[in-house]
């Protein structure tokens, strides 16, 4: 069965979430699903879009993003399952958002992440996106942060 792709313009419901979330836990190491779920709620109010990629019924990746400011989108959160990589899911996930963001008039898209995640900075540069600058902090690994211009 073909992977199905599904759009929210805030977050989805419940059930949906709850995968997203287990999800980014097996993926990325830290937070607990109540620290996840209050990020989530907080990034409501700023004109989210999350977009799932589902086989079946079982969710095998996410990406969540929203406006930082006027005309600039800011793609926050996402990830795709280590038995459903190199599909090519991350990047229709990433060609959809994108869509999306010029449709509705967004100018950029902004994100960061960290060099031990090399798949995904690939995956941003081969999609556009430029190394614009860095965050350095003595308590966590230095975040690259990337620009595109739509």
């Amino acid at each position: 069965m073909p992977i199905r792709y599904e759009i929210y313009f805030d977050l989805p419901p419940e059930s949906l979430l709850r995968a997203i979330i287990s999800l980014h836990q097996r993926v990325f190491v830290g937070q607990t699903p109540g620290e996840l779920f209050q990020e989530f709620e907080e990034a409501k109010d700023r004109q989210m879009l999350t977009l799932v990629a589902l086989d079946d019924q079982a969710v095998v990746g996410y990406k969540m993003g929203y406006q930082r400011k006027p005309g600039h989108f800011y793609s926050w959160l996402g990830c795709v399952s280590p038995d459903y990589r190199r599909q090519g899911i991350a990047g229709e996930l990433m060609r959809q958002q994108h869509d999306w963001c010029k449709a509705n008039g967004y100018r950029a898209i902004r994100t960061h992440t960290r060099n031990q995640w090399r798949d995904m900075l690939i995956l941003n540069i081969r999609h556009g996106f430029d190394i614009i600058g860095t965050v350095t902090s003595a308590s966590s690994p230095t975040t690259i942060v990337l620009e595109k211009t739509l």
